[in-house]
């Protein structure tokens, strides 16, 4: 059975019920889950109430799951268990299509023989036997699903449990691979996020997400809109190729939206990923390790930024794959591809990206960049390739930085001066680059740069692109100086990556409208 989107009801009252109902239909929801533990005054007659009105809409009739979840596993109303089971029992009788009931109480003899006794009277209706652990990983996730498909063999198993890092979401996806039947796998919070949008590739029996982004009943639930459009659920199957950006905060990138939508735009088969990879290189290298490991999910090759690019260089270089010259180079890499035979290959394409913004925006070429005087604030790997860039150019180029010790070691690898981040209140550029995260969403009111160090005879050129007018372009613009924003390497760098990913050109308009499109929204 291919995989459904539920959508589940969190309503206190029946009015609220039916508006939420009558949302999720109009959203695309395959399947309506009605959490009735949400339900103040809960009756059997509210339940039946409820059924009735996701029936009698639309075309063709949605499916109901009814929920009414022990506050133990995430219940809202702390409603008795005798009466749980009596509501689902009335639930079944109203012809609900799935009733959920925890695993932990189906093992109670009276449940399970009350539970069984009423879905033998109603063979189209189907059991979930869900477990959930809010805070970890299940101690042994496979031999929890054999206990649930041994207590009841047609019943559904549902595993759900928090992922605290990305690399814990493989183990549900190890599940859903072996599983022998029909199977609902999924990892809660930020980490857990791929576990949703994967379940479809997996085959995992149902995903869940919400009508909108106050409704979610778990943590990290996406929307409906987000599944349908940003992440293209209705193409995604066995065979979907994977991709995506690997970083620390991931939340705010745009790369999901501008690289699925050149997939879309080109009729392929793959999907792009935002991958929350927190901690150092051991966090890196374990998850690189987990994708290579698993041919089966197809990961074909991933944009790297703050705070890993030096990570996937190194991972690169460990593991005897290939490395352009310049990523070498530079000592970062943006891109990492897994070819054929899992062989590892390493590029930057931060370099070119960087330099066509500047030279665009400024009206000249490459060639006029020798003998300027430039300031670079940051000595991170966006600055180390721009500083590369800048260097190959003939630019005079002096690293600002707040640990001084790393503009110190950047700086003589290249060539150049250094100073301390304070320094940029006397500093005498015609171009100003601010390669740190300074000013990006959430903290927009922040700035690597005093206001007094800007003046009209510059150009500031700021990588960070959300937002695209972030408060250094907003007050150097005040000061009367040239502004280029991050969108124009952003979508030049991802052209580039594109071309690694595919073989073949995106379409920088598009990619330039979505990006717009979102930062406006």
């Amino acid at each position: 059975m291919e995989t459904k989107l539920a959508v589940p009801i969190a309503a206190t009252n029946p009015d609220q019920a039916i508006r939420q109902i009558q949302s999720a239909r109009t959203a695309g929801a395959d399947i309506i889950e009605l959490r009735i533990d949400y339900l103040e005054n809960l009756t059997a007659e509210l339940v039946e109430r409820l059924i009735a009105e996701v029936k009698k809409g639309g075309e063709k009739p949605l499916p109901v799951i009814v929920t009414c979840r022990d506050k133990r596993e995430g219940g809202i109303i702390d409603y008795p268990q005798a009466f749980r089971v009596d509501m689902l029992i009335a639930a079944l009788k109203a012809g609900a299509e799935f009733i959920d009931v925890e695993y932990e109480n189906f093992r109670s003899t009276d449940v399970r023989e009350r539970i069984q006794r009423t879905l033998s009277q109603y063979p189209i209706a189907r059991l979930i036997l869900s477990t959930h652990n809010f805070e970890t990983k299940f101690d042994n996730i496979v031999k929890l699903y054999h206990n649930i498909t041994n207590i009841c063999p047609e019943a559904i198993p549902k595993l759900v449990y928090t992922a605290n890092h990305i690399n814990d979401c493989f183990e549900a996806f190890d599940l859903l691979d072996q599983a022998e039947s029909e199977c609902i796998a999924l990892c809660m919070g930020e980490a857990g996020l791929i576990s949703r949008i994967l379940a479809k590739k997996l085959g995992s029996f149902l995903t869940f997400a919400s009508i909108d982004e106050h409704k979610a009943t778990a943590p990290g639930q996406l929307t409906v809109e987000q599944f349908r459009k940003l992440y293209r659920c209705d193409d995604i199957n066995a065979d979907t190729e994977l991709f995506g950006v690997i970083a620390d905060p991931v939340d705010h990138s745009l790369s999901p939206a501008i690289h699925n939508a050149c997939f879309a735009e080109k009729g392929m088969n793959r999907l792009y990923l935002p991958l929350l990879v927190k901690g150092g290189s051991l966090e890196f290298d374990t998850f690189i390790i987990n994708a290579r490991l698993r041919p089966w999910l197809h990961f074909h090759g991933f944009s790297v930024t703050i705070p890993h690019k030096h990570s996937a260089l190194k991972y690169v270089e460990t593991n005897q794959g290939v490395i352009e010259p310049l990523a070498q180079k530079i000592g970062a890499a943006n891109t990492l591809l897994i070819g054929p035979n899992e062989k590892l290959a390493a590029y930057n394409t931060d370099y070119a990206g960087a330099l066509d913004a500047i030279t665009a925006g400024m009206g000249i070429t490459r060639a006029d960049l020798k003998a300027l005087p430039i300031a670079v604030v940051g000595a991170g790997g966006v600055s180390r390739a721009i500083v590369a860039g800048l260097s190959d150019a003939g630019a005079i180029i002096k690293i600002y930085n707040r640990t001084v010790e790393k503009a110190k070691k950047l700086a003589t690898e290249f060539n150049c001066t250094f100073s301390p981040l304070e320094d940029l209140r006397k500093m005498d550029a015609r171009i100003i680059v601010n390669c740190t995260s300074i000013g990006m969403h959430p903290k927009v009111d922040a700035t690597p740069v005093p206001k007094e160090a800007l003046n009209s005879d510059m150009a500031v050129f700021d990588t960070v692109y959300n937002p695209a007018r972030t408060l250094l372009l907003r007050e150097a613009r005040e000061k009367g100086a040239k502004t280029i924003d991050g969108i124009a390497m952003f979508v030049n760098q991802a052209m580039a990556q594109f071309k690694l990913f595919t073989g073949t050109g995106g379409n920088p308009d598009l990619m330039k409208h979505v990006v717009l499109e979102r930062l406006s929204s």
